[in-house]
């Protein structure tokens, strides 16, 4: 090759007197100029004597290796990445894993929820510290309370429930559940299973408040008819103690009524035998029908025809203890006109409330010699409606209010207005109320208690009040002159219509 071609690279390592080898250069290739002083920057120390004189072609395209010993530069980059990668992904790893947590793991704050419940005889004032003391435990659920007026109250409660503004809590009476089983939903076997429940309450609760095999209501008290007399007149004639039979209330009757040369009653024994003056008529007569071993649903049997005529034969002449020119049996009552009347316990408070002096004493009903007492209940309940969006919840603040201590504190609110409250309807506390003097009857009565759909002041504008219109026919038309069984006959059928069209068997 001539000189002239040679490049400088090749110039330099021909010029060069030292044995050693100049080290590779790992930079960019340098332009002419540096070239030409290259030979002039190398020393003889920085060559290193292992490295192989370079070939041509290698001098002129010099590859950039790396070498041996160099520390691998582009490796130890790669490596942060992955470490920062790497870390990034266990810092979302545990992120999710605390947001799965809180989602599904921890518990969140309960959905508020709002409870209308419709009472009727209890003020606002009575049920709101039981609401509040509910809310204690349980913030997330509002109960409005509101009192509703008895009258028209069943139709308002069924058309409100329908057009989806009804309550989610509602009272109502213990005959009727077949008027309102479309709107009434089932009690929860988790809020109280079935056996619960008959441990818990009486007889007739169970017998009124079943359906199949579900319960649909719970009830805060038990009540129904007692004999209510006045201990003053008694005394007066005599008579130490209230009767406890019919034989005993007949003897008694005739020493109470008092009456004038005319034969007019100045005051009556008791107040029975007619209809149009006489508080409670249709349940009394009841009481009698089914103490005679009689039945509503069968009114053309003897013993019903019985039960008519010992009704009647209290206001019938000549021996009457009551007539059609007497007050109102509870407005005479009050005024001392009539020594005993039956109804229910309640019926006290309206009496005291209106004459506070009156010397008021209760007993259980006259019962029929040597057969089992029987009485007839009548009582409110509570229900939860089936159009509810909260039903557990309105079952849960039901379950809550008959826990013992608080049927306790809520008998001690209604107290403080009034003699009484409502009688307690779990078969455990009895023995709290046995010893009253105006409601100790009622407990005593509460395992004879039966239910029969013929009470009167219910304003329940159908099942009842329909059939009472039966009843007091037939009462009034034995006036005329019509036979007990006849009378009781046309009764019949049209409360066999009646109970038809409630499908009651």
């Amino acid at each position: 090759m001539d000189d002239d071609k040679k490049n400088p690279a090749e110039k330099q390592i021909e010029n060069s007197q030292s044995p050693e080898i100049p080290k590779p250069i790992f930079e960019s290739v340098p332009t002419d100029e540096s070239q030409s002083n290259l030979g002039e920057n190398i020393k003889p120390e920085e060559v290193s004597p292992e490295i192989e004189t370079p070939l041509p072609d290698e001098i002129n395209n010099p590859v950039t290796q790396m070498p041996s010993d160099a520390p691998p530069v582009m490796y130890e980059e790669n490596k942060s990445k992955y470490l920062v990668i790497i870390g990034g992904v266990i810092f979302f790893i545990i992120v999710l894993f605390f947001i799965l947590k809180m989602v599904f793991g921890g518990k969140s704050a309960p959905k508020e929820v709002n409870l209308v419940y419709w009472g009727l005889w209890e003020d606002k004032q009575v049920l709101t510290p039981l609401i509040d003391q509910y809310r204690q435990k349980n913030p997330h659920v509002k109960i409005d309370y509101q009192k509703m007026a008895p009258q028209e109250y069943r139709e308002r409660l069924i058309a409100r429930t329908k057009n989806g503004q009804g309550p989610d809590i509602f009272r109502f009476h213990n005959t009727w559940l077949p008027e309102i089983t479309e709107i009434t939903s089932q009690l929860p076997s988790s809020i109280m299973s079935n056996s619960d429940f008959e441990k818990t309450f009486y007889k007739v609760h169970q017998k009124d408040l079943k359906v199949g095999n579900y319960y649909y209501g719970l009830p805060l008290e038990i009540d129904g008819l007692v004999l209510i007399y006045n201990s003053n007149l008694l005394k007066k004639a005599g008579i130490q103690t209230a009767p406890a039979t019919w034989d005993d209330l007949t003897d008694s009757v005739t020493k109470l009524t008092v009456k004038d040369k005319q034969g007019s009653i100045i005051t009556a024994g008791i107040a029975l035998g007619t209809t149009s003056n006489i508080e409670h008529y249709s349940d009394i007569f009841t009481l009698m029908l089914m103490q005679n071993g009689g039945n509503i649903k069968r009114l053309d049997q003897p013993e019903a025809a019985g039960a008519l005529e010992i009704y009647r034969k209290f206001a019938e002449s000549p021996q009457n203890f009551w007539d059609d020119n007497m007050s109102n049996s509870l407005t005479a009552f009050i005024q001392e006109k009539v020594a005993m009347i039956i109804a229910p316990s309640w019926e006290v408070l309206v009496i005291k409330s209106a004459n506070p002096d009156i010397e008021v004493k209760v007993a259980a009903v006259p019962s029929v010699p040597g057969s089992d007492p029987v009485s007839i209940a009548n009582y409110w309940v509570e229900g939860v409606s089936k159009a509810s969006r909260n039903q557990t919840e309105a079952w849960k603040f039901l379950r809550f209010l008959v826990e013992k201590d608080n049927l306790t504190k809520l008998y001690e609110i209604q107290t403080r207005s009034r003699l009484f409250g409502e009688p307690y309807s779990r078969v455990d506390m009895a023995s709290l109320l046995v010893q009253n003097e105006y409601i100790g009857p009622v407990i005593k009565q509460a395992e004879s208690f039966v239910s029969s759909p013929s009470i009167m002041r219910t304003y329940d504008n159908g099942l009842n009040d329909e059939i009472n219109k039966y009843i007091e026919n037939a009462i009034n038309s034995t006036i005329q002159g019509v036979s007990y069984s006849e009378a009781l006959k046309t009764a019949m059928q049209g409360i066999t219509q009646v109970l038809n069209k409630y499908k009651i068997e």
